[in-house]
């Protein structure tokens, strides 16, 4: 199955367009036995089954690698069971790199991510021209590769938002994932710039293409779910596109402490599901 059928079909047998970010926070998690990764391993795998026994899952997961590979072998080795758990529920996994390097260093980054680590789909800076991309589209062509396009970041400004003959870097970028456009090719674009959102997906629906959004920063970065599903309900199929969350799930606990941290989570992506469905009509 190519990528973009990929997220279709899940968003179908999930009725959800939610990604869900794995991102350990060592201090956050409250299993108290064993080594980081075997804490981590344990938080996820728990909460990935409740999940799964009360029919309430997201419809791809994005583990951050630095998160854990700051752990060493044991975060390496932690980051390839987590990514097996979820492959074994059936949810999509995009493999949080920000990947850019030239063709041959490429050729090994998409190595470690397509095959040591099985991932569907990964995320790659563009900042080295298209050299740095190709081998993850032509080398495996069922798989997906996400484009830091207008990125969540208060500072992504700095760079992205400078006007070159007339328009901002990110919509020249935006044109590039046009010009690149392999299937599975998709671009991230943040939560917290609506209007660019908007602007950027107009580009991509005139060009009549599939190309997957990857949406972070709602929660505490301060992104709007309706100002984004505003935004989605431009696009002819937004089963295509995820919203992601991760801590607002991860730690949803905190703010539910009648339940166990498995059941908050649980009960926080129900939450958002229901909104985000409940605005987009699905």
């Amino acid at each position: 199955m190519d990528y973009c059928s990929l997220l279709r079909s899940s968003a179908r047998k999930f009725n959800s367009i939610v990604c869900l970010g794995l991102d350990p926070v060592l201090g956050n998690i409250p299993v108290e036995k064993g080594s980081p990764g075997e804490r981590i391993r344990s938080f996820y795998e728990t909460m990935l089954n409740t999940m799964a026994r009360r029919n309430i899952l997201p419809a791809a997961v994005k583990p951050n690698y630095a998160f854990y590979a700051q752990y060493g072998l044991d975060g390496i080795g932690t980051l390839a069971a987590v990514i097996d758990a979820c492959r074994g529920l059936g949810l999509p996994v995009i493999l949080d790199v920000k990947r850019g390097d030239i063709g041959s260093t490429a050729e090994a980054y998409s190595r470690e991510a397509y095959e040591f680590f099985n991932a569907d789909a990964v995320t790659l800076s563009p900042y080295l021209g298209f050299d740095s991309i190709e081998p993850f589209l032509t080398n495996y062509p069922a798989k997906g590769a996400y484009i830091l396009n207008k990125t969540s970041n208060k500072s992504s400004g700095e760079l992205q938002d400078l006007v070159i003959e007339g328009e901002p870097l990110f919509l020249w970028v935006s044109k590039k994932i046009v010009e690149w456009h392999r299937p599975g090719i998709g671009a991230i674009v943040g939560a917290t710039y609506p209007e660019e959102l908007v602007s950027i997906g107009n580009i991509f629906i005139k060009s009549g293409l599939d190309i997957p959004l990857l949406i972070p920063g709602i929660g505490s970065q301060g992104g709007s779910v309706e100002a984004v599903c505003s935004a989605l309900r431009l696009h002819p199929d937004f089963s295509l596109h995820r919203i992601n969350s991760s801590s607002a799930i991860n730690y949803a606990y905190r703010q539910r402490p009648d339940l166990r941290y498995d059941d908050a989570a649980a009960s926080a992506l129900a939450a958002l599901n229901d909104e985000i469905n409940s605005f987009l009509g699905m």
